[in-house]
This record gives C-alpha cells, sequence and structure tokens, in this order.
C-alpha cells in the first residue's frame, strides 16, 4: 500500500477546510523510533493487547510521542495496519486520537501517536490511576460527551463513514486536560454510500459486543452504539462489563443496571468512589442513555448524534420520551444469577440452598458459525462469545448449525455428551429448546 500517497492526498484535500494547526505527519525512520524508545526498553512500554506493545518515546525536539509496535509481521497484521492508517489519515477531530506518522521498515510495522499523559479511560477505572479518584464527576462528563462525540463524527461526517468496532474503556485515551480521544482503528471498517451494513468476520472484546454482530457478523453504526452504551454503564458505575460474582456465577453490567433504572434508584448505581459527588440529574440521564444504547434491538437503538443530544440535556421532549421507554416502564423478572450458576427457578425464593440443575439449563447458547457459541442469560440478553474449544463447562461433543430459518430465525442443533439431541431455535428475545432423548435402538439402526 502506498502510504506516502495517502499523506500526499488527505494534506491536500483538508488545506480549504483547516480550522486551526494541523498535525504534521511524516514517515518516521526505524533507527529515530528505536532512538525515541531507548530501543524499545521494557520500562517504556505503556500497555499490550492483540497487536502487540505500546511505547512511550521522546523525539529529538522533546515532544512526547506513543508507538504502537505490531508484534508480528503477516497478511492480517499488514492489513490493520494499513487501515489504520488510512483511517488515521482520513479524519480529523478533536476527540479523536491524532497521528504523527508511521515506520514501515522491512517487517517492522509502527504507527506513532500524540502521547497522552493521563493513558486511557480503563486505567482510571480499573487499572494503575484506578485509587487515585482523578475522575470526578465532571470529568466524567466531559469524557462521555466527548467520546460521544468522536464516535458521532466516524458515523456521520467522515467520507465514507466508518464504523469503529472496537469501542472500549481502553479504547477512549486522556490527554493532560482529560479531554476524551477515541482511539485503535485496526479493526475498523467503511460504510459504502447507501449501505446499511457491511457482513464481516466478528472483532472485538467480549462485553461490548452487539448481539446481532456476534450472532451473524452483520457491523452497522448500531454495533458501536451497542459498545458505547456498556462503556457509559461502566463510566457511570465504575464497573466492568461483567463481573464475575463468584467461580461459576457472572453478571453483565446492563443486567445489574436495569432493575435500579426501572425503579428510579439512580444513586444505587453511581460510582462509590465519587462519594455522593455528581449531578442527579446527570447521572439519570447517563444511566438511561447508556441503557436504551445496549438493548439487544438494533432497531430501537439511538444514533450517536442522538445520544449527544441526550447527553447534554439538549432537549426535554425527546429526554421526556426516553424516561417513557418501555424497557424502563416493565421492571425485568429477578434473577441475580444473570450468566451462570442460576439455582432454581423464579417462583421459588427459596432456591438458593437447592442442588444447582445441570449446566445445560443454566446457560442459553445457540451458534453463530462452527468456530463460536453466542451465550444468553436466563432472560435472553445477550451476554457472549466464546470459543467452540474453550467451552469446558457445558458437556457438548459436537454442534450443527443449520443457519436461518424464516423470519431470521437461528436454527441449531446440538449433540450433548450424555447421548441427547437439543435443538435450538431462536428468534428475537424468545428461544425454544426441543430435547429429543435418543434412544439405543434408534442409536443401533443407525
Amino acid at each position: 500500500m502506498a502510504f506516502s500517497s495517502i499523506f500526499c492526498c488527505v494534506k491536500g484535500s483538508d488545506r480549504k477546510g483547516q480550522a486551526k494547526k494541523q498535525p504534521t505527519w511524516r514517515v518516521f525512520s526505524l533507527k529515530e523510533l528505536h532512538s525515541a524508545t531507548n530501543n524499545f526498553n521494557y520500562d517504556n512500554k505503556l500497555g499490550e493487547g492483540g497487536f502487540g506493545s505500546v511505547y512511550w518515546g521522546q523525539l529529538w525536539d522533546g515532544s512526547q510521542i506513543a508507538v504502537k509496535r505490531l508484534k508480528v509481521w503477516s497478511n492480517k497484521a499488514e492489513m490493520e495496519f494499513s487501515v489504520e492508517v488510512e483511517i488515521l489519515a482520513r479524519v480529523r477531530h478533536k476527540n479523536l486520537l491524532s497521528l504523527r506518522g508511521y515506520c514501515a521498515e522491512g517487517q517492522e510495522r509502527l504507527i506513532v501517536y500524540d502521547y497522552m499523559p493521563n493513558l486511557s479511560l480503563l486505567s482510571h477505572l480499573h487499572g494503575q490511576h484506578s485509587a487515585e479518584n482523578l475522575l470526578d464527576w465532571k470529568r466524567r462528563m466531559n469524557v462521555a460527551i466527548g467520546s460521544a462525540e468522536g464516535i458521532a463524527y466516524l458515523h456521520h461526517h467522515a467520507t465514507p463513514h466508518i464504523i469503529h468496532r472496537d469501542i472500549k474503556a481502553s479504547n477512549v485515551l486522556l490527554d493532560s486536560d482529560f479531554q476524551a480521544q477515541v482511539a485503535d482503528f485496526g479493526f475498523a471498517k467503511f460504510i459504502p454510500d447507501g449501505a446499511t451494513h457491511v457482513t464481516t468476520r466478528v472483532k472485538g472484546t467480549l462485553g461490548y459486543l452487539a448481539p446481532e454482530y456476534a450472532m451473524l457478523g452483520k457491523a452497522s453504526e448500531s454495533c458501536d452504539v451497542y459498545s458505547f452504551g456498556i462503556l457509559l454503564l461502566g463510566l457511570a458505575s465504575g464497573k466492568k462489563p461483567i463481573e464475575k460474582l463468584n467461580v461459576t456465577v457472572k453478571r453483565t453490567i446492563t443486567d445489574w443496571a436495569l432493575p435500579f433504572a426501572c425503579e428510579g434508584k439512580f444513586s444505587e448505581l453511581a460510582d462509590p468512589r465519587l462519594n455522593g459527588n455528581y449531578v442527579e440529574e446527570e447521572l439519570k440521564r447517563v444511566v438511561l442513555v447508556a441503557l436504551v444504547c445496549a438493548q439487544n434491538r438494533p432497531e430501537k437503538r439511538p444514533t450517536m448524534l442522538d445520544v449527544i443530544e441526550l447527553l447534554k440535556g439538549e432537549s426535554k421532549e425527546n429526554f421526556t420520551a426516553l424516561e417513557n421507554d418501555e424497557m424502563f416502564k416493565i421492571p425485568p423478572a429477578v434473577d441475580d444469577d444473570a450468566l451462570s450458576g442460576a439455582e432454581g427457578n423464579a417462583d421459588s425464593a427459596a432456591s438458593e440452598e437447592k442442588e444447582p440443575k445441570p449446566e445445560i439449563e443454566k446457560d442459553l447458547s445457540i451458534t453463530c458459525n462452527d468456530k463460536y457459541f453466542l451465550f444468553l442469560n436466563r432472560k435472553y440478553h445477550f451476554v457472549g462469545l466464546c470459543r467452540l474449544k474453550s467451552m469446558k463447562y457445558i458437556d457438548l461433543a459436537w454442534i450443527l448449525y443449520l443457519g436461518l430459518g424464516p423470519n431470521m430465525c437461528i436454527i441449531a442443533m446440538a449433540v450433548l455428551g450424555q447421548g441427547c439431541h437439543l435443538w435450538i431455535i431462536a428468534f428475537d428475545n424468545a428461544i425454544t429448546f426441543l430435547n429429543f432423548p435418543r434412544s439405543n435402538q434408534n442409536s443401533n439402526k443407525k
């Protein structure tokens, strides 16, 4: 890919519309980046992910940079590198991470960014800065609105429109003033004009994936909206997307938050580290917007432009409509064991002491394809995705994905280790299980 031509073209096309000082992009030499990062010294490492590592560095002029170094060269890594460089070369927004340049020498692929001294949102919620309580409510609101504006730019103002596909707390960076900058465009996709979605391989992070994307690989702007809703709930509450209550019990952040929202107990959802120092009306807006973003039905989710308007409180009519949304009117069924380890049924308050039911009755799962299972809790809410090989706690011998039936219902058939067929038919939020015990006679006939 001709990276130099990308930068040349983009610079030229942006001259007419540039407002303030534009960052200078350039090609860095590998020698220069070795010098800036002290030969990619371990002490300079800021973080590490599936792509590789990020290092702090300092250029000869004293400016600080962050350098993403791809772990291993491959066609896949080359593609993600190319996509990220191209997208960063195209976009320009105060809430999107700025590109300083790149290096492509031999099999080395490196991307150079402005250094963000306050690291990521994740580091303040659950990482090295979490005990310092630097994120007061005002900063959290600025992060929420700023990151929403960055994503809205990708969805509505970039040409062509862009889906990020990996919105999460670790990909929202914070500058010296705690202003949010959305980062990491390695999984991003361009949306052609007139297209409602693109069908692609599932990428992203467990807990943030929209169910329709995880199930069918259909990526759209609405998938980013779902992920942003999960991020927003975490920002307000300080909780992770999926919380492990004990060895067998997990709970999604939406399953935890929705009952409180339905009962109007918004103070129960505030991060305890705030010590009650928040604006109640703003907290309410953040929680309701987050939950409506993270609902399972994509057609019911708002756009990011709607999200910004609601977060800023610019339309009382729209917020009143949000408060009266049906999802907040009917309290969800009480089910503390949201993911697994559910003991007994909803009608029995004393069921906690009973023996657990067989594993297949605890977790509902349907196949996405030949490599993944989609997990839903007992309220049929999407909770995550697992690779087939890692599914140890459900005793499955094999699974057969039969495809899409009428009205886009998903049909699958599993054969349990105990010799029992399990047909799974899923449509919208309703799931039907049909068990067919396999007799010895039938097995012999086959």
